[in-house]
């Protein structure tokens, strides 16, 4: 199994970016629900209250979970909403050529390794299972060599010993931790169903697009660590990032399409933008869609004041 080929560069640019740029990257799996849509405001409204700009992001690499025209859906509830890009959206299935150069640079490195393990074999060695979809955690077993196995995804090294411990200062949960050797192991970039890894195609592409501050829900907290690992690979910066608390249903239950969250309600827009705001901590009675993203931004400054400051580096 080789590394498919790739653009002559061998890294991943970055933007020259001192400025605030952030973005919202949603799966086009379904409409945009309400979970989707705090995500969604919390990005821009953080974007507008440090005065950056606000990208759009179409994360489509997963095809078999992307749903046709779900894509133009949510842009559509985004411009509904007043919440429009500063910069044309881009789809991630559009940019395949810049996984594969960061997969060639980490191969040529010496970072990769194929891997022939199924899932099944992984859950009978034992191991982890990390919150986060499930993730098994990987005992090393392709590390030294297939050992006649049929290589089937690609897998990148983490650090042993006191370096596989990643931390990082979150804006809104404060400091987090994770061991990548104890807890989760090496890490798959490349699919055994050829689709490119979530953990990679995000940092390229926020490396490639200068993204300089994160703002996504809670659930993706276990995933950070992973993508400062992949940063540090491939000299790219790390951007500060922001954790909101997701939205949950009436089980408990993280609020998303499988748990039967419906899509906003594209005629009554305040009235979404009303309850979104409410998981936030920002409430205003502005009668119209400006003048309510206005109110709330200086709402946003003022709930971010009261959050605990990062340590100093």
């Amino acid at each position: 199994m080789a590394v498919t080929a790739a653009p002559s560069a061998t890294a991943v640019p970055a933007l020259a970016a001192a400025a605030y740029r952030g973005r919202f990257a949603p799966s086009p799996t379904g409409p945009l629900h309400m979970g989707s849509l705090v995500t969604a405001l919390a990005s821009w409204l953080d974007a507008r209250a440090h005065g950056g700009q606000w990208l759009v992001r179409i994360e489509d690499i997963d095809t078999p979970r992307c749903v046709r025209g779900a894509d133009h859906h949510i842009l559509h509830t985004l411009e509904r909403v007043g919440m429009t890009p500063d910069e044309p959206p881009v789809w991630q299935s559009q940019r395949e050529p810049y996984y594969a150069a960061a997969l060639r640079r980490l191969d040529a490195e010496g970072q990769l390794y194929p891997c022939g393990c199924s899932r099944k074999e992984i859950a009978d060695s034992l191991v982890h299972v990390r919150e986060r979809h499930q993730t098994l955690g990987y005992p090393g077993t392709c590390r030294h060599g297939l050992n006649g196995k049929l290589p089937r995804a690609w897998r990148v090294r983490v650090p042993d010993g006191p370096d596989a411990t990643v931390c990082f200062e979150d804006r809104w949960q404060g400091r987090q931790c994770q061991d990548l050797e104890t807890e989760l192991g090496d890490f798959v970039l490349r699919r055994a169903d050829g689709l490119w890894a979530y953990q990679l195609a995000v940092v390229v592409d926020d490396g490639l697009q200068g993204i300089t501050h994160i703002v996504r829900g809670a659930d993706l907290l276990d995933s950070t660590p992973r993508q400062i690992h992949l940063q540090h690979l491939l000299g790219l910066p790390t951007p500060a990032y922001l954790h909101v608390p997701v939205v949950v249903n009436q089980a408990g239950e993280k609020l998303s399409k499988q748990s039967g969250a419906q899509a906003i309600n594209t005629r009554a827009p305040l009235d979404a933008l009303r309850e979104a705001g409410a998981h936030l901590g920002l409430s205003n009675h502005a009668g119209n869609i400006k003048d309510w993203l206005a109110q709330a931004t200086d709402g946003w400054r003022t709930r971010l004041s009261t959050l605990p400051q990062p340590a100093p580096a």
